[in-house]
């Protein structure tokens, strides 16, 4: 290396070593290094300044592929071809449907629901195969249809379940897509069915309370809570069920009301239906009962002998009949071609106390007392009682009743032991209710009140007379048509039977075709609630001796019912045989009394 001041080593941009004299302009060394350096830093600046957009754009690559990936990996490929579409995920907007205790009955989940947009499909057919494939329910002729529509817009199914959206991704079709959605669950299944409804696939209410608070559930806010109790409609439902089955019935339904309130507890109706899918069974043969239809609020039906404790009370509560009259229940009626005869075996011989009457279930008897008031003031109290007008009720299924125009003598006389006039079992149920709980008729309703809150209602008996009313309901239990199975130990039950011959045809029909029945009211001292059954076209068996009526058929189920339900709502049992209960029961079957002809 030379020492000549002048000879300085010089390592360029590209790192080689150039070596000589430079001019007398560069000889001192701060002068050289500004002018070399001005050289190369225009060419290092450039050089960095590639190698940063470089940089730059491979980083932007690299962001783009990564989206890219996790878009194929975490939402698959069909999803690309729909960037404008939100993302599959709603916001629920529809209210739950509640229990009075607060337990979901119907709620929304939110879901995503496949589309396509037929301009954009390249293939139709083998989209539609391929949907076909993942999809064997929907036929490949529907899915073509869709796919090779004109619009631009076409629904390809709904409500699809995380897996099925995932499966549909990954075949990538172009032209298909996801929308957010919601759908309608209801947890309890079939039990509360004709309660709740169901809707359609867009969340409109198509029947029940779903139909008929539509306007409040879509508006979301707080639930919706019915007077419905899901223990008890358990319950209830469970027994039915269980007459239906060993009586080899075609159906039968029932209800449980609150006596001093009018809500409805719990009300059933079989056969019944999946209200998530309520198409998805066949629509039964003519003459087969139909799923959607509700026997409790839409199906009005003659309830037999059960109105005899409306016939009773208006005898009692006109003052024309006292419970010291005796009635001839043993000659049958004749009125025209009409004639008016008990149950074979069931006759009263000579005359009878109203008691015996009641206690027996006594047609003739009935008609008999019913002489005493006339038409007009059966109709005028029936109209009371809310029993010839169509009901007020939170669901749009309602039944409207089936009365005589213009209500004459015979119907008088048939409408006294409950032929003649077609009601609702709600409005039965409501109407014994009023009878039993000292005199109020009030509103039946499937929504829940206010704690401790109990409407006013409308007086249409005296509190006497129900009073007698419930001595007369109970007899019927411990030594009535009911005795076999209607009472309940501890829980001092009074109630009805009723076995009504359906009308087919425009004619009663004579066999296997009876509406069995029983209201039970408990406890009688004080009643709270009503439980109600029938059972539609029972058959006769070895257990029940080959009899159908409501005593042997209906009343096991609300004995059943009762004895779960008392607990349950920690009702405390009573003893029937201590002297405070038998004072307020007890009531004479034989008084002495006047004999009153028949007219």
């Amino acid at each position: 290396m030379t020492s000549d001041p002048n000879h300085i080593p010089f390592e360029g941009v590209i790192g080689s070593r150039v070596s000589g004299a430079l001019p007398e302009s560069v000889a001192q060394p701060s002068s050289m290094v500004v002018t070399v350096e001005g050289a190369a830093r225009q060419t290092l600046e450039q050089a960095r300044t590639r190698l940063v957009v470089v940089g730059a754009l491979f980083g932007l690559a690299l962001m783009v592929v990564s989206g890219r990936l996790v878009d194929l990996a975490v939402l698959g490929p069909a999803s690309s071809a729909h960037a404008h579409i939100a993302p599959p995920a709603a916001t629920v907007v529809r209210a739950d449907i509640v229990d009075r205790n607060g337990h979901v009955l119907a709620t929304s989940i939110a879901t995503a629901s496949l589309f396509a947009d037929p301009t954009k499909i390249i293939d139709a057919q083998d989209a539609a195969q391929q949907l076909t494939n993942l999809f064997p329910e929907t036929s490949y002729n529907d899915f073509l249809e869709k796919l090779q529509g004109k619009g631009r817009f076409a629904w390809l199914r709904r409500h699809l379940t995380p897996r099925q959206q995932y499966a549909v991704n990954q075949l990538g079709i172009p032209g298909v897509g996801f929308r957010p959605d919601e759908r309608r669950l209801y947890p309890e299944g079939r039990e509360v069915a004709q309660v709740i409804g169901f809707t359609d696939p867009d969340s409109q209410g198509l029947a029940g309370i779903e139909k008929s608070k539509n306007d409040y559930l879509s508006g979301g806010g707080a639930p919706l809570a019915l007077s419905i109790d899901i223990r008890l409609q358990h319950m209830l439902h469970r027994e039915i069920q269980a007459q239906i089955d060993e009586f080899h019935a075609m159906g039968g339904g029932g209800l449980i009301m609150d006596t001093h309130t009018g809500e409805i507890l719990a009300m059933v109706s079989l056969p019944d239906f999946d209200p998530e899918q309520p198409n998805a069974e066949p629509k039964p043969p003519e003459g087969e009962p139909d799923p959607h239809f509700n026997r409790m609020t839409l199906g009005v039906y003659e309830m037999g002998s059960i109105f005899k404790v409306f016939n009773t009370a208006l005898a009692l509560d006109s003052g024309k009949v006292k419970l010291t009259d005796y009635f001839d229940a043993f000659h049958p009626i004749k009125i025209g071609r009409f004639t008016i005869h008990d149950f074979k075996g069931d006759e009263l011989p000579g005359y009878s106390s109203v008691a015996k009457i009641f206690e027996i279930s006594s047609n003739i008897g009935s008609a008999q007392e019913a002489k005493q008031f006339g038409p007009e003031a059966q109709e005028r109290f029936m109209d009371q009682l809310g029993l010839t007008r169509q009901l007020k009720l939170e669901i749009p299924e309602v039944g409207t009743p089936g009365v005589p125009h213009p209500w004459r003598f015979i119907n008088m006389l048939t409408i006294a032991f409950g032929h003649g006039i077609s009601v609702t079992p709600v409005q039965l149920v409501s109407a014994i209710c009023s009878i039993a709980n000292g005199g109020i008729l009030r509103q039946a309703t499937l929504l829940k009140l206010p704690e401790g809150a109990a409407p006013q209602g409308t007086r249409v008996i005296a509190e006497e007379t129900s009073d007698t009313m419930r001595r007369l309901m109970r007899l019927v239990v411990t030594g009535g048509t009911a005795k076999q199975f209607g009472n309940v130990p501890g829980y001092l039950v009074g109630g009805k039977t009723g076995t009504a011959e359906k009308i087919m045809r425009g004619a009663y029909a004579k066999k296997h075709a009876n509406l069995s029945s029983f209201v039970g009211v408990f406890p009688m001292t004080d009643p709270r609630y009503a439980v109600f059954v029938t059972i539609d076209e029972p058959h006769g068996n070895k257990k029940s001796a080959g009899f159908e009526t409501g005593g042997w058929v209906a009343a096991p189920a609300v004995a059943r019912v009762i004895s779960s339900m008392g607990p349950l709502l920690e009702i405390p049992p009573v003893d029937p045989d201590s002297p405070v209960i038998q004072a307020k029961m007890e009531i004479d079957v034989n008084p002495p009394g006047r004999h009153i002809a028949p007219n």
